[in-house]
């Protein structure tokens, strides 16, 4: 199976080659995976070397001349680095883009803390209008760029990763699907590549799992229809994100608060952990392994 940050490539080409208005912009990084676009329309890719502030300025620029820019680079470098950028230059310039990072909070451990943002999808909360998609599979991810491509205008960023779930998913717009019904009046929201991890944590527990791959906006009503019990008028609800623990919180404490309801975010903790390790060590410290997962979620409806 290719990565996600292959099928973008493809995707991205494929897409410059259908219509004029598509940029690309990156800094260095995927420069070898994107040789075809940059071949093909050397006067649509704009490689700015690493200077990812750079690289967001030019975004927005290529978007005030009447194009559609894709800015692809690392998670951290893409959003965190330039964030001042990102602010400015198209929120406060009224301009959109296409942001498609790789890297995650995580994927490449080796790479040290300049490499990891588990904070990314937080700080773009900080602003409005971004549309946030988190795919769980390439066929998701391929799905998730031609959407955003195609949207207008609009602000979107798209978090891919190099870990992925087994199979992908149809996608139901920007609703949370359902793919697994309990009888409790208890959900929980799996973003992403966390799909398949937490399936195998709540197996036989009386659970709704549902399934996000668009976390902004945040499908208020889906998780009402999961989570509140209608013959106790109380909600319980889980959320697993494979960024920073609780940044969807706030969303579901709103979407719920027409009952009295309990929330869990489960994420990655904000401690640095300082030994580089494997992606697998990461998430079993930041208790986003299957037994971990299952011991929390277990505990907190136990409670």
């Amino acid at each position: 199976m290719d990565s996600m940050r292959d099928r973008f490539a493809d995707t991205v080409h494929q897409l410059m080659d259908a219509d004029p208005r598509v940029a690309l912009v990156i800094a260095e990084i995927s420069r070898d995976r994107l040789q075809g676009a940059i071949t093909a329309h050397p006067d649509r890719v704009v490689n700015v070397g690493i200077r990812e502030q750079l690289l967001v300025s030019a975004g927005a620029g290529l978007a005030l001349s009447g194009l559609r820019p894709v800015l692809h680079t690392f998670a951290s470098f893409l959003v965190e680095r330039p964030f001042e950028q990102v602010k400015l230059d198209f929120g406060h310039q009224g301009v959109g883009g296409v942001l498609v990072s790789s890297g995650a909070s995580y994927d490449m451990p080796s790479g040290g803390y300049t490499h990891m943002s588990p904070g990314d999808v937080a700080l773009l909360d900080t602003l409005p209008g971004w549309t946030v998609h988190v795919p769980g599979h390439p066929d998701e991810a391929e799905a998730l760029v031609r959407a955003a491509v195609a949207a207008g205008d609009d602000k979107v960023y798209v978090r891919l990763s190099e870990r992925t779930n087994a199979e992908g998913r149809a996608l139901d717009g920007t609703r949370f699907r359902q793919v697994r019904e309990g009888r409790s009046g208890a959900a929980v929201v799996a973003v992403g590549p966390m799909l398949d991890t937490v399936l195998a944590a709540t197996e036989g527990l009386d659970l709704t799992v549902l399934y996000a791959t668009t976390v902004r906006p945040f499908d208020a009503a889906g998780l009402r229809r999961a989570a509140v019990d209608p013959a106790q008028g109380t909600a319980q609800a889980v959320l697993v994100e494979p960024y920073l623990a609780g940044t969807s919180v706030g969303a579901a404490d709103e979407a719920l608060s027409v009952v009295p309801h309990r929330l869990l975010g489960l994420g990655v903790g904000k401690e640095e952990l300082r030994r580089y390790g494997r992606a697998e060590e990461h998430d079993a410290a930041h208790g986003l392994d299957a037994a971990s997962l299952r011991r929390d979620i277990s505990a907190f409806l136990a409670s």
